[in-house]
C-alpha cells in the first residue's frame, strides 16, 4: 500500500490562498486538521474560513481538493468545513502576521 506523506499534503495546502488575504490557508490558521486514510488513499481536511458566509467558500474548497489530489498517492480529498471553533487572527502564524503588517 502506497504511503501518503503528511508533509507533502501540508505543502500542497500552503499553495492555497484566501482570496481576500494574500496569505496561504495554513499560515492563516484556517486548517484545523488533516486525516490521512491510507486504505483508500484519501485525505480529509478539516478547515474553516475567515468569515461565515464567505462568498468564495466554494472556490477555496475546490482549490484545496485539487491541490491535495496532486500529492503523490492521493486518490481523493474531502474538505469538512467547520466554524467551531470560529477563526480569529490569533490562529495565524507569526509569518502571516508579519506579511499583513500586524507585527
Amino acid at each position: 500500500m502506497a504511503q501518503i506523506n503528511e508533509a507533502e499534503v501540508m505543502d500542497a495546502l500552503r499553495e492555497c490562498y484566501d482570496p481576500e488575504i494574500p496569505v496561504n490557508i495554513v499560515d492563516l490558521g484556517l486548517v484545523y486538521g488533516i486525516d490521512i486514510q491510507e486504505e483508500d488513499a484519501s485525505v480529509n481536511v478539516t478547515m474553516t474560513l475567515t468569515a461565515i458566509g464567505c462568498p468564495m467558500a466554494g472556490e477555496v474548497i475546490e482549490e484545496v481538493e485539487s491541490r491535495v489530489k496532486q500529492v503523490e498517492n492521493v486518490q481523493n480529498c474531502k474538505v469538512d468545513l467547520t466554524f467551531d471553533p470560529p477563526w480569529s487572527p490569533e490562529r495565524m502564524t507569526e509569518d502571516a502576521k508579519w506579511e499583513l503588517g500586524m507585527i
